[in-house]
């Protein structure tokens, strides 16, 4: 299966960022692609006010996206804000297009390095799965990936291919850590891991301050073996690549983590 990683810099605009989306869609539509992955925060980067910003599943943000998503045929994956009901907002992956609708709420939030997302948002409690073109994929968003139970619990369920979403923070040993946790979720797993992020962005001439995790790039692929087989640098772009699904049974037969588990 052919999927479109499409690294960019969302600014604080809601407006605006669905061109992003709608240049990431065509891209992925020209390539061959069925499914293009954006990151954590497409809607509106953090560090602006979300609460003003949110919408529902039906209001217009999501309802352009599922537009551009039919009419080039592909499905999208598009992290968003949705209200929470408490004052807070939800941190929301659309999954739409190719017969899909459906969203993944974060559950793990990102209280770390001196920042509070719990503080805005709400968490989600509910790992989320879907089928396309026969292949069984799996949801996550940013700070999901220090969680490993959230990974084998995708896989159980059904997931070879797992989507991981992020706007991550900058800092010392993050670029590591981040190339670290998402092979080792793959070898967890024994899936792809699919792993998008916002691009940096001081590569595009923004400048950011505070804690707000506004994003490094380096998106990639990790194979069910652990190995990187396709990698972007810091400034936005699309990285097409191509995942077999055949992989993840012969990973699971040699190295069968998943079925030798105790606990």
């Amino acid at each position: 299966m052919r999927i479109a990683v499409c690294q960019i810099v969302s600014g604080p605009d809601p407006r605006a960022n669905l061109e992003l989306v709608a240049d990431g869609v065509r891209r992925a539509a020209d390539a061959g692609a069925a499914l293009a992955v954006f990151p954590e925060a497409t809607m509106a980067c953090f560090g602006t006010r979300l609460g003003p910003l949110a919408e529902p599943l039906d209001g217009p943000w999501a309802t352009e996206v599922r537009t551009l998503a039919e009419d080039a045929g592909v499905a999208v994956v598009a992290g968003m804000f949705t209200p929470s009901g408490d004052d807070r907002v939800t941190n929301t992956l659309l999954i739409t297009g190719r017969g899909l609708d459906t969203a993944y709420d974060k559950i793990h939030l990102y209280d770390a390095f001196g920042f509070a997302e719990s503080r805005t948002v709400a968490p989600g409690a509910d790992p989320v799965t879907f089928e396309l073109d026969g292949v069984g994929f799996g949801v996550t968003t940013c700070y999901d990936v220090r969680f490993p139970g959230l990974y084998t619990a995708l896989a159980d369920r059904g997931a070879s291919v797992i989507l991981t979403a992020a706007s991550w923070g900058a800092g010392e040993g993050k670029q590591a850590q981040w190339e670290l946790l998402t092979r080792a979720r793959a070898l967890d797993s024994t899936s792809w891991v699919v792993a998008c992020g916002q691009g940096d962005p001081a590569t595009t001439g923004r400048e950011t301050s505070g804690k707000a995790p506004t994003g490094i790039g380096c998106s990639l692929v990790a194979d069910p073996y652990g190995r990187t087989t396709a990698e972007l640098g810091a400034k936005p772009d699309v990285l097409i690549a191509d995942v077999d699904p055949a992989l993840v049974e012969q990973a699971r037969q040699a190295i069968p983590v998943l079925a030798n588990r105790r606990c």
